[in-house]
């Protein structure tokens, strides 16, 4: 039976978009199917930059550090940038043009200033190497790309296609900028005009066959993406209103999270054009640190992976701040432990625990579970996000499987992404023929619509909210001549839900350590993906009468083992 709270939020989103209200909806035809959209999106980005920069002005929009830039200033860097694109770089509508580095206004302007010049931001992870950033810049065909001095230097050991610019973005945004206005061009350079239907972004995703793959998304997609977590967030602030809860201060939130994923991304950063909110900046994750920004700069919103509000609540020094203009701690990536949820509101003075659920092929949008509800059903990712997604439970074949059973989790909306670039096979298996994306989650969904994600079809370990392929690690491993078998397996960890585990067998003759084949993988893996715990095994590893590795006991034997050793 639905909670009252859901019958309250049903509710206001009902009215919220009735036609003529402020999030009424229109229609959009995919492939046959027909999916609704938000009528007020506008039809690509370089417009929504304008119009709400313009709308919040002088406002405070982005902190870094002693920096603090307002929504015109940010804007009018972005416009210069653009403009340098477009006729110093000769930019043309749909090039890929690249950025790979760490959080800082710098990065969120070039990134404005790649798509209002009509290319297309291709978002390169941070933490990767050398040779991963260049494969990733070769396999998107990115032809130029703006990288901070630590990622360039990782470029500078390999070798790739694209030219690249250093910008220094620990610099005051002036002159971070300074190289990439030097060619020529700015603010009065004319810039295309785009549509729903231009490719806006690629985000990078890892899945089971270990080759990181190239998400492509229209404006459409992003900007509907955005609109969704807007209708979310109108819907949150109608009800805290109606409680008597209205807020007064300025949206704030911490920008903690990379960028170059989807949730740094959409609902954190582009949704908060549209709400005026106030970004600051952390360059690295600290608690203490962002609990002194939390007071100084009055922070409504706490998002990021699980570990790090739980490092905030559980915190020696929480009791020297004054945490109060905090509302909700939010979280994704991960699942976030029962004992969490429950802590987060009996500790945390009144703030809210919420979490959400969404991949980058769905521009982060998927399903929320929110407050009270959250505390009724702490094992949930929630409901599916109105107005915009359908949400699914189906079988290999695609079809829907009874209320109540498991299957796979999936999403159909106008904010899924069009293509992995240049692979239709992966694209094709991606999809249902009615257009559902198939998130490679298996799920369950309850008789009140909540969605239960129990286990991973994809062969994925997700740490601290970064995908890793297990088929990738292993082919690192193998690179090892003394290698003669490896498996490689989500082992449970307090801090980031999961990290990385291996056993390996040594090859005739050999003699492997643990510590040496960490070492032999750092330079060919980011330190992420390299596994926490390696067990040699004396043994051949067990196989299935397929004669593949049987990781399933592999992983159940491990993981045993690991809790063992506590």
């Amino acid at each position: 039976m639905p909670s009252e709270l859901d019958l309250k939020l049903d509710t206001i989103m009902d009215g919220l978009t009735a036609p003529g209200s402020m999030m009424t909806l229109t229609s959009w035809e995919d492939g046959g199917v027909t999916l609704p959209m938000i009528a007020a999106a506008p039809p690509a980005l370089s417009y929504y930059f304008d119009h709400f920069c313009a709308q919040h002005g002088d406002k405070d929009f982005l902190v870094c550090g002693d920096e603090r830039l307002s929504f015109a200033q940010v804007h009018a860097q972005a416009r210069a940038v653009a403009g340098a694109l477009v006729q110093g770089y000769g930019v043309k509508r749909g090039d890929h043009v690249g950025i790979a580095a760490r959080n800082a206004p710098a990065w969120i302007v070039l990134y404005m200033g790649i798509l209002m010049a009509g290319g297309v931001a291709t978002l390169l992870n941070g933490w990767w190497t050398g040779s991963e950033l260049a494969e990733g810049i070769d396999e998107s065909d990115t032809r130029l790309v703006f990288a901070d001095p630590p990622r360039a230097k990782r470029l500078a050991e390999t070798t790739h296609r694209a030219e690249l610019v250093v910008v220094d973005v620990g610099l005051p945004i002036a002159q971070a900028l300074a190289p990439v206005l030097a060619r020529g061009g700015g603010a009065e350079t004319e810039l295309p005009a785009l549509g729903p239907d231009d490719i806006a972004t690629i985000l990078f995703t890892s899945g089971s066959t270990g080759q990181s793959k190239g998400a492509i998304s229209t404006h459409r997609a992003v900007t509907q993406g955005v609109f969704n977590y807007l209708a979310q967030t109108l819907m949150t602030l109608q009800l805290a209103t109606e409680l008597g809860q209205a807020p007064t201060l300025q949206p704030c939130t911490l920008l903690n999270v990379p960028l170059f994923h989807v949730t740094a991304e959409v609902p954190v950063m582009l949704q908060s054009f549209a709400m005026g909110r106030k970004l600051v900046i952390m360059q690295k994750w600290d608690a203490e640190e962002a609990m002194r920004l939390m007071e100084r700069e009055k922070v409504t919103y706490f998002v990021g992976v699980p570990l790090m509000s739980f490092e905030i609540l559980t915190h020696p020094n929480r009791k020297n701040y004054n945490l109060s203009s905090v509302m909700d701690f939010a979280a994704g990536g991960a699942p976030r432990p029962v004992e969490h949820v429950k802590r987060i509101d009996e500790e945390m003075g009144g703030a809210k625990p919420l979490i959400g659920y969404g991949l980058t092929e769905t521009n982060g949008v998927g399903c929320g579970n929110f407050r009270d509800n959250y505390l009724a059903k702490p094992n949930s990712t929630g409901r599916a996000s109105r107005p915009l997604v359908d949400l699914a439970i189906l079988d290999d074949a695609g079809k829907p499987v009874p209320q109540g059973q498991r299957g796979e989790v999936c999403i159909r909306s106008v904010c899924n992404f069009l293509k992995y670039y240049k692979n239709p096979e992966a694209t094709k298996v991606a999809f249902t023929h009615d257009r559902y994306f198939r998130t490679g989650d298996i799920g369950y969904l309850d008789e009140d619509g909540y969605l239960f994600i129990v286990d991973r079809k994809k062969d994925i370990i997700i740490r601290g909210g970064e995908n890793i392929s297990c088929q990738e690690v292993e082919a690192a491993l193998y690179e090892s001549v003394d290698v003669a078998e490896a498996a490689v397996f989500g082992l449970p960890d307090e801090r980031f839900g999961e990290v990385p585990g291996a056993v390996v067998h040594p090859a005739d003759g050999a003699t492997l350590t643990a510590e040496g084949l960490q070492a032999f993988l750092q330079p060919r893996l980011a330190a992420f993906k390299i596994p926490a715990r390696i067990w040699i095994a004396p043994d051949p590893l067990p196989r299935l009468g397929t004669e593949k590795i049987d990781k399933v006991s592999l992983r159940a034997h491990y993981r045993a083992l690991a809790q063992q050793d506590g």
